[in-house]
């Protein structure tokens, strides 16, 4: 005897999934279009900067002189040269601006997320959100008043960095707190429950378990300043010459030697102004991929 099969029973379809209307379908095409429009709009731009710049400046970086030589008795109708004196001040103002804002701008997000509370932390939360829009030249004209009018001193290296850690705190912090509020609390709620400090499960818990995204965030923020040119007009005089010293004398960076010779209509210093926007491009671009890596190994995304 031929056992019945059981009746089909009739497939339910949920409504989130179930074929969309008309109307939906043409809304969700003129969105779709609408978003890639806004892309192309924003990518193209950015291709043809990057091509202009390499087209006009990539000869000179295949000349070995380029990085080890500086501008020293070079003029601008003269060909030869290089961008040595330029990219050591640019990385040296770089690393002293690193040094000065990462302690300051990691320990108030510490302090933000970890201890803040009240009147006092709204305050400092207001006075970063008022860091991060001031425009660059009101920060340099700001060292400038207090390091050259108010004490006397003279515009040097050092003072440029002074500039850039204004531009440069709001950025580490606010990434900095973002990464220490994706540290789940069942961590500090176990190493409180060891009987842990505060203060100890910041330095042994928290901070290991954000640090690749705070690393992240400290090399886009430098990637940031590194670009900055108003601090520079104002602050650091341009010298063709290497000076390592950013307490005397003029030092050179990128920004101010592309400005240096950029008001120069001949061929020799047109090809320089294009090859050292393109040597800045290149060191923001490697900061850039560097904290993309860092972010891609980072512990918390794990």
């Amino acid at each position: 005897m031929t056992a019945l099969a059981p009746p089909e029973r009739p497939t339910v379809v949920p409504a989130g999934l179930a074929k969309p209307s008309g109307r939906r379908s043409v809304t969700n095409l003129a969105a779709t279009v609408l978003v890639t429009l806004a892309f192309v709009i924003a990518v193209v731009p950015l291709v043809w900067i990057l091509w202009t710049v390499l087209s006009k400046g990539l000869t000179l970086l295949f000349d070995q002189q380029w990085w080890l030589n500086s501008q020293r008795g070079i003029t601008s109708r003269r060909e030869g040269g290089g961008a040595y004196h330029a990219i050591l001040g640019t990385l040296l103002q770089a690393a002293v601006t690193a040094l000065i804002s990462v302690p300051i701008g990691v320990l108030t997000a510490i302090y933000l997320v970890e201890y803040g509370r009240g009147r006092l932390a709204r305050a400092v939360s207001f006075m970063v959100d008022i860091l991060t829009g001031i425009p660059s030249i009101v920060a340099a004209l700001f060292i400038y008043a207090l390091w050259v009018t108010t004490f006397g001193l003279d515009r040097v290296g050092v003072s440029v960095s002074f500039a850039l850690v204004l531009l440069m705190v709001p950025v580490v912090v606010r990434s900095t707190e973002e990464m220490l509020k994706l540290v789940p609390n069942e961590l500090r709620e176990a190493s409180y429950a060891l009987g842990v400090p505060k203060w100890r499960t910041i330095s042994s818990i928290v901070l290991p378990t954000a640090f690749s995204g705070i690393v992240t965030g400290v090399l886009l923020g430098l990637a940031r300043v590194m670009g900055e040119t108003a601090p520079l007009l104002i602050l650091g005089p341009y010298s063709k010459s290497i000076n390592t010293d950013l307490f005397h004398g003029f030092m050179a960076a990128l920004p101010t030697m592309i400005n240096q010779d950029r008001t120069e209509a001949l061929q020799p210093a047109v090809e320089r102004v294009w090859a050292a926007a393109l040597t800045l491009v290149l060191l923001v671009m490697a900061l850039n991929i560097l904290g993309r890596v860092v972010a891609h190994f980072s512990s918390v995304r794990k």
